[in-house]
């Protein structure tokens, strides 16, 4: 999974880039396509990639999460 994303990054990224670099006809559409890319494809993969194994309750504000923060709030004053 981690050699795709990098591979799509490394794609959209060059499409970009040959896109501001090369006088072409289409060069707006290499643009473009690499944009599509990174936004609609690297980042989803990276952001599934980095969060699969995670739980989504330990990163919400429930009043659980709330007490062990001012919890830890007075032990730093202490």
């Amino acid at each position: 999974m981690k050699y795709i994303i990098i591979l799509a990054f490394v794609a959209s990224f060059g499409s970009m880039l040959c896109g501001f670099l090369l006088d072409l006809d289409y060069s707006e559409k290499l643009i473009g396509f690499g944009v599509l890319g990174l936004f609609f494809v690297a980042f989803p993969l990276f952001a599934y990639y980095r969060w699969k194994d995670k739980d989504i309750k330990d990163y919400m504000l429930t009043q659980e999460n709330l007490n062990k923060m001012k919890e830890t709030q007075k032990r730093r004053k202490s």
